[in-house]
């Protein structure tokens, strides 16, 4: 409940001597969310009762997002105060890692875990995705590090130094993506690596430690999906990391369980599953959450209604229709609520 929520925020507060907010991006299976540009003016409602102070606290899991929105919300939350803290109980991957190095330190669980900073580019320029025929505005996410591992095969592994091949596999690739997207790729990746050089600064005071570990984040660990533990990142990589004791454990693994029910992270959003039997039924998904004990919450939620229906498919003479069952959602709200 949030009531107890608020009572273990203020708990935090005490045992870190901070301010806390918590920003969570669902990833709940149909209904995924991610680090986007306008929570920044939902989280100046939970800075500007502040003021000026001297810590502030993250509470974050996310799976990423916009990299620009990640840099910018650190850069936000520094105007408000002298020391920036991360807390992460489950996952701050991709985007959230770049969250994390921006801070003076980084209290991580057992199970959390951060990322590689491996974003993938979305547009309406990139491929169509084939496996959603039926909505022809689907398009598939273009990673990053997927294409220079493309031309890294072709150099490394095939052996293909010629120009000439090169040229023709350039040519090649951009028949399948568009060439203003492997433009974009190009320039998101020389941004990410800067973004994170500025950011590690405020945790690290070695050059070439920075440069090692943006080296790993962007390229070296290989899969946008590898893992980094708490013992990785703080032992290997060498960031500012803090285990927490076993009360504050006790309370964080309250505290995230309790968010993840209200969001429901772990059950997928499935119109079969919502309708049951019935004809139509209503819904309601909360999907991202921003909260703190002194500004309220402010979530973004979907609500709508699934209705069943039957669709008749032509076939060639003489055979009738057939009988095809679709599900359609009327979407009626979708946005941002604040809550006292």
């Amino acid at each position: 409940m949030r009531s107890e929520r608020i009572d273990n925020y203020r708990k935090i507060e005490e045992i870190r001597g901070t301010r806390l907010i918590v920003y969570v991006t669902g990833d709940r299976p149909g209904m995924e969310t991610q680090i986007h540009p306008e929570v920044l003016e939902y989280f100046v409602n939970h800075l500007d009762p502040l003021g000026k102070v001297e810590k502030i606290s993250l509470l974050l899991y996310t799976r990423g997002g916009n990299t620009l929105a990640a840099w910018s919300l650190v850069n936000l939350i520094r105007q408000f105060c002298k020391e920036f803290e991360v807390i992460i109980p489950s996952k701050a991957q991709s985007s959230g890692t770049l969250i994390s190095i921006g801070a003076n330190k980084v209290v991580m669980t057992k199970q959390a875990t951060l990322g590689p900073i491996d974003p993938s580019l979305n547009g309406p320029l990139n491929p169509q995705n084939p496996q959603i025929p039926q909505n022809p505005m689907a398009r598939i996410p273009v990673s990053v590090e997927s294409i220079k591992g493309y031309f890294a095969l072709a150099e490394e592994d095939l052996k293909i130094g010629n120009e000439k091949e090169l040229t023709q596999i350039l040519l090649s690739l951009s028949e399948k993506v568009h060439p203003l997207v492997l433009g974009d790729v190009y320039r998101s990746r020389t941004q990410i690596q800067m973004l994170a050089r500025k950011l590690l600064a405020k945790q690290i005071d070695n050059k070439d430690r920075i440069e090692e570990i943006i080296s790993f984040l962007t390229s070296d660990s290989g899969s946008h999906d590898y893992t980094i533990y708490r013992n990785e990142a703080k032992h290997e990589l060498g960031l500012n990391i803090e285990k927490p004791d076993d009360e504050f454990y006790s309370i964080l693994k309250q505290t995230f369980d309790d968010i993840r029910t209200e969001l429901e992270l772990l059950n997928p959003f499935d119109p079969n599953l919502i309708l049951g039997a019935n004809q139509s039924a209503q819904y309601s998904c909360r999907r991202v959450l921003i909260e703190s004990s002194h500004g309220g919450t402010d979530v973004f939620v979907s609500e709508g209604q699934f209705i069943r229906q039957q669709q008749q498919i032509p076939q060639p003479p003489p055979l009738p229709p057939m009988q095809r069952t679709i599900i359609d959602d009327h979407r009626s709200f979708e946005g941002w609520r604040h809550e006292d």
